[in-house]
């Protein structure tokens, strides 16, 4: 079995807590993560959106690109809305060869705003989440048809953050939208990590290795305190400085034979955590991880080779 490692430049600027972000250029961000050991990394807000540039960049430090966060409204927007949002992200993707877009649902989420404690989350009735997935499903199936697969991202605070939300979306979705599968937010919400890869694994098309702070988020209270709230006291790190049995979940996804890219995503503070540091520690144990689960970590297929 192959596998691919990459990291997410969230941990060099976090787009939703700008006091979250180490004062770095694209550049030095790009060179500290291949420094580290990884070969991908995802689109962050100071990426260009040009493909000849962003090619270029890539092309300086020997990385591909690996995915990279779209912010869904179809909760409550069209397709038709969506449809042109995305569309320069898909062209862009294509030209540089990159698997797939990762697809956040931000409508009617609290994610992004600290004023929202974690339980005012948004919770869809049980016909809303039917007719949700199904316009997930068409939208998914579309963008694969031009060319650019989706991954569905669970996500604290959003509309499918607890498992049962999850199993929900999952039976009432098709094949057209696969998932992204990110141990951290389900464990955040209380999920069982290994089940939700037994239900789900046919699905799962990328992950995110994101390790959670268990007493960080055990001594949250869920009426006063909001999601940005946790990232910022330090609830999510990298694999190797949390409470996850990492090698327990990626042999549980190598046993249903799954192949393709480990993400490492862990937003935190800069100061407290360095960034390059904490790529180092998550790369170590994602080698020590992956190889004994049987993988052969590989290079991905660079589109400028």
């Amino acid at each position: 079995m192959k596998a691919k490692l990459g990291i997410s430049p969230i941990a060099w600027w976090n787009d939703d807590l700008p006091e979250l972000s180490d004062d770095v250029s694209l550049e030095e961000c790009l060179r500290q993560s291949r420094s580290a050991g990884f070969t991908g990394i995802e689109k962050g807000r100071r990426f260009p959106d040009d493909p000849t540039v962003m090619s270029s960049i890539l092309k300086m430090v020997n990385v591909a690109l690996c995915g990279g966060w779209f912010s869904g409204t179809l909760v409550n927007e069209d397709i038709a809305t969506n449809k042109h949002r995305i569309q320069p992200m898909i062209d862009l993707f294509k030209a540089v060869n990159a698997p797939c877009i990762v697809y956040g649902e931000v409508g009617h989420s609290i994610q992004s705003d600290r004023s929202r404690p974690l339980a005012t989350k948004p919770v869809l009735s049980d016909a809303d989440m039917k007719a949700y997935a199904r316009r997930m499903t068409e939208f998914g199936e579309w963008c694969a048809g031009q060319g650019m697969p989706l991954s569905y991202h669970h996500h604290m605070a959003a509309v499918v953050q607890f498992e049962h939300e999850l199993d929900t979306f999952m039976k009432c979705s098709g094949e057209g939208i696969p998932l992204l599968f990110d141990a951290g937010h389900l464990a955040f919400a209380g999920g069982d990590v290994l089940r939700v890869i037994d239900n789900h694994h046919k699905r799962i098309n990328h992950v995110h290795v994101k390790d959670i702070r268990g007493p960080v988020i055990k001594a949250l209270d869920w009426r006063t305190q909001s999601f940005l709230d946790a990232v910022a006291l330090g609830a999510f790190t990298v694999p190797g400085d949390g409470s996850l049995d990492f090698g327990a979940i990626v042999q549980k996804l190598a046993g249903y034979g799954y192949e393709g890219w480990f993400v490492v995503e862990a937003e935190q503070d800069p100061r407290k955590n360095p960034p390059l540091r904490m790529a180092e520690m998550g790369y170590a144990e994602l080698m020590r991880v992956t190889t004994k689960a049987g993988y052969v970590v590989e290079a991905p297929t660079f589109p400028w080779r």
